[in-house]
């Protein structure tokens, strides 16, 4: 009989293990490097030689995350030999210490310098550890630095996934064997190496001091138990963040959603609700459930990878990713929720793709049930999409098992993505966030929080829209085409058959939900426990995070060559420009861009401004006249208008630089402080529609570089013994010229402002409500749009009224009066004259001109009895 070491006392485990070999000097345990590779027995080289030529290695990072001047100790989940070998090779390849080298001192009493926290079963009888709780080798390190003082290895937890590093394409079948979170036999880890060993990933992290735990004085039984639990979460929250959580089928997710407490209670009501039995009511939970779930499919996925690599090269030129390499380091060990702008359907199949390919788990998507069609709707289903109705305010128990599921997908750990705008923008600008999601995935962590929420903003930029045209036509009025079958095979081929230039994908600075949490309820873990259930604060916490969501999401904008040049020849008249001026204007944005960055993820094309010229011309964006005196760059017709969805993508990022032109578009002189205490009065409507990140006294700041900035340009001048008051060039100067430019992208913003307010002041205090000034305002600047050149689609559309409206309230110049009418002071009619600064004459006259008064109200008489 032998007797397992795993059964001798700890410090008789570590004194056996030391005593063979004396330790080093200080000076042989602190320089590791040179490495001093020790030839591995025979047998080993033999299994390594043959594994070779089946193994190719992607290492994370490249740089090791830890002391090189310390001996290392490399900690993985599960013994193998094929885990052993990689790791091995994995550490040669970057000259670091191989684990089949022993540790100074020898601390694990073998000639190795690794261990693992778990071993494969199969081990039974006399010679196998009974409810072992924890690694002898980890005990033994740890006894070992208690009993020498000169010891101090560092622990290096290592994370090896065969098969989850598709950085390149292999069979379908192969997806069978890839890494999961079941722990396999030998026989399936062989297969799973001779299958997708070339997809493999050796992940490093960042190591724990062993000398720092024992400034834990607590016994050595309890330490060990410590560390194991510290060592294996780690390595945990590394597999959930490559692999994603342990996923459950589609029916067990549905039976736990319709055995929660709050899906029960909604039944029974239901059934009391329609006098039916109980059983009829969860037969109808069961439907709803039953349609909401996705049906993750690793097969699937892999197969959707294969097919949109071949889709993605045959429509678009390249798909460019920035900062992503942050959300890696965000993401272990929270609950990250992916929140992109919502442009086109692509926008789904592109990130999941993408996180897919980058060695990401693929996240849960919520999609309208509108998708839910034959066939196509399965494939989304199994590639993570799950469906919800566009509204269920109405239907109580539709709700209940809707959030409940949202509520077991955050519980369970799975990655999510939901689009908060509620539909794709038709305009390019970010619509108002819908929080219904948002406050979901709230509720559920505060019932169960057992890991933080991140919110992860992403930016998706195109050069051209596969939705473009249907989009003019939304806009035009025509109602939305529905979603068939019929329908998407038919777009599909006549998407084959153009070319949609570079997709770029940015992910923006992280919204954590702690954060909002300890600013509007610190003691949120009491609080949701309370009697009443009712969390005052939980509004507040959700409307923030939508707002610092969509703001997260402009500061991580894609400046394009399309952006460029869309925002310079719309500025036109018939946005048309000589190429050299339009040259100077490209250049000129791009310096603004520079000398004034909006956020550090903003990223902006490296082409100069021939360069955007000639990419627009391949794409044909821009029609080159040719001339004697210079040609003409241009956007003809439908062109033009598509191309206002590309200039709106940007719009924010020019804001202040368009309010100071647009002040000097009718005034040759102003004063700094005054031009700054105007931008600020109107400053919170352009805060509201563009979602920019400043607070009043950083817009301020911002107007002032601004105008310095102009100042250096020749924009704007000064006088020696005058610096308050600025001028700009007189008459028709390409100063001028291009600061009218600069100011054409805000001034159909703030001549929907002036088309609101005059409706207002000409109405008079009290005679309109809210519906009855948005449709006055529509029909204005529809009329307007038709009277004087095409404005772009979004001019006249009723939302954006609709937000200045409610923007009006909150800043308190407007407010209801119990009629429901809308009432305002002398302070809206000053705003109507603060206009004069901004529009011309001629405009404002139209305007005031052409809005119409407010129908008069219906009487009854005696004779009519209406």
């Amino acid at each position: 009989m032998v007797r397992r070491l795993g059964h001798r006392p700890a410090a008789n485990l570590a004194r056996r293990a030391l005593s063979p070999c004396p330790m080093p000097d200080a000076k042989q345990a602190t320089l590791p490097f040179p490495v001093h590779y020790e030839k591995p027995p025979l047998w080993l080289r033999v299994a390594a030689w043959f594994l070779r030529p089946w193994i190719d290695i992607s290492r994370e990072p490249l740089v090791p995350p830890f002391q090189v001047d310390r001996p290392v100790c490399y900690v993985l989940e599960n013994y193998g030999l094929t885990n052993l070998l990689i790791l091995d090779r994995a550490c040669r390849d970057a000259g670091l210490p191989s684990p089949l080298a022993s540790l100074p001192g020898n601390p694990l009493g073998r000639k190795r310098s690794y261990f693992a926290l778990s071993r494969r079963g199969g081990s039974s009888g006399i010679n196998a550890a009974k409810n072992k709780r924890h690694s002898d080798a980890l005990s033994r390190v740890i006894m070992a630095h208690r009993l020498y003082p000169e010891q101090d290895v560092q622990l290096v937890p290592v994370s090896i996934f065969v098969g989850r590093a598709p950085t390149r394409q292999s069979g379908w079948f192969s997806v069978l064997f890839s890494e999961n979170w079941a722990l396999v036999g030998r026989f399936r880890r062989f297969v799973s190496v001779l299958l997708n060993g070339r997809d493999t990933l050796v992940r490093f992290s960042p190591s724990y001091r062993v000398r720092d735990m024992l400034a834990d004085d607590i016994p050595h039984e309890r330490l060990v138990r410590k560390a194991q639990r510290l060592l294996r979460a780690h390595l945990r929250k590394v597999r959930a963040a490559v692999i994603g959580p342990d996923l459950s089928t589609r029916r067990l997710l549905v039976d736990r959603v319709l055995d929660a407490e709050p899906v029960r209670k909604a039944i029974a009501e239901q059934a009391r609700r329609d006098k039916s039995s109980y059983a009829q009511a969860w037969n109808k939970a069961h439907e709803c459930a039953w349609e909401i779930a996705a049906d993750y499919s690793h097969p699937v996925v892999r197969s959707l990878s294969f097919a949109l690599t071949g889709f993605w090269n045959r429509i678009y030129d390249g798909v460019i990713i920035h900062h992503m390499e942050l959300l890696k380091e965000a993401a272990p060990g929270h609950e990250v929720v992916y929140v992109p702008c919502h442009r086109s359907h692509m926008d789904y199949l592109l990130l999941s793709y993408l996180l897919y390919t980058k060695g990401m788990v693929p996240p849960h998507i919520a999609a309208g049930v509108n998708l839910n069609l034959p066939v196509i709707g399965p494939i989304l289903r199994r590639g993570g999409a799950f469906f919800l109705r566009r509204s269920f305010k109405a239907n109580a128990l539709y709700s209940a098992v809707f959030s409940e599921y949202v509520a077991q997908l955050v519980g369970g750990g799975y990655s999510l993505e939901y689009f908060i705008e509620g539909g794709r923008s038709r305009t390019g600008r970010l619509l108002a966030p819908k929080a219904g999601m948002i406050a979901m995935t709230v509720k559920a962590f505060l019932r169960a929080p057992q890991r933080p929420v991140v919110f992860q903003p992403v930016y998706i930029g195109y050069e051209r829209l596969i939705e473009g045209k249907s989009y003019l036509d939304e806009l035009s009025g025509q109602p939305k085409e529905k979603e068939t079958i019929w329908a998407l095979i038919k777009a599909a081929f006549e998407v084959l058959r153009e070319h949609y230039g570079k997709v770029t994908v940015n992910f923006g600075e992280p919204v954590y939900l702690n954060d909002s949490l300890a600013r509007h309820a610190p003691e949120w873990r009491a609080e949701r426990d309370s009697e009443d259930g009712k969390l005052p604060w939980l509004s507040t916490v959700v409307d923030e995070l939508a707002q610092n969501i969509h703001v997260n999401i402009n500061r991580a904008a894609d400046v394009n060559p399309i952006n460029l040049l869309a925002l310079a020849l719309l500025s036109t008249p018939k946005h048309a420009m000589d190429e050299n001026d339009l040259i100077e204007q490209i250049e000129l944005s791009k310096r603004i861009l520079s000398c004034e960055p909006y956020g550090p993820r903003v990223t902006v094309t490296a082409m100069d401004a021939r360069a955007v010229i000639a990419y627009g011309e391949d794409m044909g964006v821009v029609t080159r006249t040719k001339h004697p005196l210079g040609d003409v760059l241009s956007m003809p017709g439908e062109t033009a208008v598509l191309q206002s969805y590309f200039k709106n993508n940007i719009l924010h990022l020019f804001s202040a630089a368009a309010w100071i032109a647009l002040c000097f578009q009718n005034n040759r002189r102003l004063s700094r402080h005054g031009l700054v205490s105007l931008g600020l009065n109107v400053y919170p409507f352009m805060k509201s529609e563009l979602f920019l990140p400043w607070n009043d006294v950083e817009f301020a700041e911002r107007l002032n570089r601004t105008i310095d900035l102009f100042i250096r340009e020749g924009f704007l001048t000064t006088t020696g013994d005058d610096s308050e008051t600025l001028y700009r060039a007189p008459g028709q100067t390409d100063e001028v010229f291009h600061l009218r430019a600069i100011a054409h992208s805000m001034q159909q913003a703030f001549e929907r402002y002036f088309i609101a307010i005059t409706s207002l002041v000409k109405n008079g205090s009290g005679m309109l409500s809210a519906s009855e000034l948005e449709s006055l305002c529509h029909l204005t600047a529809q009329r307007l749009s038709l009277l004087y050149a095409p404005a772009a689609p979004e001019f006249f559309d009723k939302s954006l009224f609709r937000g200045f409206i409610a923007n009006m309230r909150e800043q308190k110049l407007i407010w209801l009066n119990e009629f429901a009418k809308l009432e305002f002071d002398q302070h809206l009619n000053d705003w109507e004259q603060d206009a004069r600064l901004v529009l011309n004459r001629e405009l404002r006259h139209t305007i005031h001109k052409i809005s119409p008064d407010a129908p008069a109200p219906k009487t009854k008489t005696p004779e009519s009895g209406v």
